[in-house]
């Protein structure tokens, strides 16, 4: 990728972590390292448009079903598709068919734009992600497959150790913090050829003291109570944070344009 690259349009395709949850702003909506993105290069090239098709919640089926095609048509020269990490996620996943999705996604994204861009999500450590991580690595393994074939950008946020610290991640434990997104913007920002504005953004914090063991309990009862509890809820109920949700940025309109705008949908802080 050369440096100083020049794009004028960027779409971005997927789930919670595009949306971005949890990088709420003072008036309730989501910003996310995708809107950081898209200011930066904005900045630089008048007349930029943005589109973030990205909507909580959903499984790499839908959306191949509901975000794909959308981006196709609005033909940018930058795609950003990150999804499936929600299949791997649930109790039963056919790792099969979250595959045989990506690679259809991947497919028709690819030829629609000057450069595809996907990521290896970021993963948290702890006892729960382990139960969980043979499958993010099958869906990692399969994502730099289709890049090496199809041309597109691998960002590894998977591999940055500065992500998996508990400090870059909300009290929901699935959602970066408003640092953990610009940390990511940071990232793609790099691997699209611009010049770094944070060269270590992928060196780890210095460490901190570890909290005391009851405050520890009282972060967990919380987690449990106000995230946990309702996550479950809704996979035994078919049920998805994102029903009924629209994109936040359903148009490829230059950015400005979005500034401001009470047509942008408002974040509520359910997960």
């Amino acid at each position: 990728m050369q440096m100083n690259a020049t794009f004028t349009s960027l779409v971005a395709v997927g789930d919670s972590f595009t949306e971005g949850m949890s990088d709420r702003l003072p008036d309730g909506t989501y910003r996310g390292w995708a809107d950081l993105l898209a200011a930066r290069m904005a900045a630089q090239t008048p007349g930029f448009r943005y589109a973030n098709l990205a909507v909580r919640g959903k499984l790499i089926g839908q959306i191949v079903a509901e975000q794909v095609d959308l981006a196709v048509a609005m033909q940018p020269d930058v795609i950003t598709l990150v999804g499936g990490l929600n299949d791997t996620l649930r109790p039963k996943v056919d790792m099969v068919r979250v595959r045989g999705l990506l690679e259809e996604a991947v497919e028709r994204l690819a030829p629609a734009c000057k450069q595809l861009v996907l990521m290896r999500s970021p993963g948290r450590q702890g006892p729960v992600m382990e139960r969980f991580r043979p499958r993010m690595e099958e869906l990692f393994a399969c994502i730099d497959e289709l890049a090496s074939r199809h041309g597109a950008l691998v960002v590894d946020l998977y591999g940055a150790r500065s992500l998996g610290d508990p400090r870059m991640w909300d009290v929901d434990r699935l959602h970066l913090t408003g640092e953990g997104h610009r940390r990511v913007a940071e990232a793609v920002w790099q691997a699209l050829g611009h010049a770094a504005e944070d060269a270590e953004w992928g060196t780890p914090m210095p460490p901190s003291a570890p909290p005391g063991w009851v405050a520890r309990r009282t972060a967990d009862a919380r987690f449990a109570r106000q995230y946990l509890l309702p996550w479950i809820g809704r996979r035994l109920t078919g049920r998805s944070s994102g029903d009924g949700r629209a994109p936040k940025r359903p148009e490829l309109l230059p950015y400005e344009e979005y500034k401001g705008s009470v047509e942008q949908v408002r974040g509520r802080p359910e997960h």
